[in-house]
């Protein structure tokens, strides 16, 4: 253990391991639930713009049903989702605690968040843009890479950083009902055992963790942003 958190948070020293176990299912909830998010959320968030009365696509019925399985799951707090997926959760992964336990209900949590956040970003590209794609004859697949996405990339990864962070909000509170990580280390070390050391400590990592995930998206931003400005 590092001498320096032995000096300011004594109480943890006694849970080190302890401690390494939680941070350790906080990183894989964080990067499975994430990765789930980003491929089934980026998905639904492309296919109800493209599927809208004026989308390049239109699909009433399709577009309506993600509508409904979006709202309907924005609509329920995370706590509420967690109870009511048990019983899902445990016939896909065989158990409703651990890290295992918590990727379904992350994935239900954050997947219409995201959806949401890429429909909004793909909503700001230029129609003109979109509509010259389709008069040189670009396929459907065509104007998602090469206009929505391509023209979208600053945006989407914005929302990508903030859904990120709220995963890891997500996965705190997962830990409030037996699926491990910093938030169950932080509430059955410290809280409960009135360590206030281990609750601070837990804290800093978490402001830590989200400012380091800020620092990614702002730069990656930045950094597309220009390319599509020096292109232009």
């Amino acid at each position: 253990m590092p001498k320096f958190i032995a000096d300011f948070f004594p109480n943890v020293t006694n849970y080190w391991d302890i401690f390494l176990t939680a941070l350790t299912a906080t990183y894989q909830m964080f990067f499975i639930a994430g990765l789930i998010t980003l491929l089934i959320g980026g998905a639904f968030g492309i296919s109800l713009i493209v599927t809208k009365t004026d989308g390049i696509k239109p699909n009433r019925i399709i577009h309506f049903i993600l509508e409904v399985i979006t709202n309907v799951f924005r609509a329920v707090p995370f706590i509420i989702l967690l109870i009511f997926l048990i019983p899902l959760t445990r016939s896909i992964a065989g158990t409703s605690i651990g890290v295992k336990g918590a990727v379904v209900p992350l994935v239900f949590g954050a997947v219409p968040f995201y959806t949401r956040q890429v429909e909004t970003a793909l909503a700001d590209v230029n129609p003109g843009k979109i509509e010259a794609a389709r008069s040189m004859g670009s396929s459907t697949l065509g104007i998602i890479f090469r206009v929505y996405l391509h023209e979208a990339l600053p945006d989407l990864i914005r929302v990508t950083t903030i859904t990120a962070i709220s995963l890891i909000g997500l996965t705190t509170s997962a830990g409030a009902v037996g699926a491990g990580g910093i938030g169950s280390f932080a509430i059955n070390y410290g809280q409960n055992l009135h360590y206030q050391d281990v609750v601070n400590l837990c804290v800093i990592l978490l402001l830590i963790i989200v400012s380091l995930i800020q620092l990614l998206g702002n730069t990656l931003s930045k950094a597309t942003t220009n390319k599509e400005l020096f292109h232009k």
